[in-house]
């Protein structure tokens, strides 16, 4: 009878559920710095140069490039392909992989 007792005693303990939060805290901290490391932008150990487009070829396309410490965010005005302007040829790719462009013959 006293065994039960004593077992009793110890699933009360408040100790042992503020150690289960510690652990939690612990594994959600080692996830946040591995996701903070993957990144390439924020992580302070490499020594590449970064470029990120967001959205690309949307109206909301952004674009990062980091380059060492410095950091550049540039925004899409959100006019993609407009303004005033006319076709100047034709440009073609060979089965080489090369391009040739073709100017238009003006009038």
């Amino acid at each position: 009878m006293a065994l039960t007792l004593l077992h009793e005693a110890e699933t009360d303990d408040p100790i042992l559920s503020v150690v289960n939060l510690i652990d939690i805290f612990l594994v959600i901290i080692a996830a946040l710095l591995i996701s903070v490391a993957q990144n390439p932008l924020m992580n302070p150990f490499t020594r590449q140069d970064v470029t990120v487009i967001v959205d690309a070829g949307k109206p909301t396309m952004e674009v990062v490039i980091k380059q060492g410490q410095k950091v550049e965010h540039y925004k899409a005005s959100g006019a993609i392909g407009a303004g005033d302007g006319e076709k100047a040829g034709t440009a073609y790719r060979m089965k080489d992989g090369g391009i040739v462009y073709v100017p238009e013959a003006t009038q």
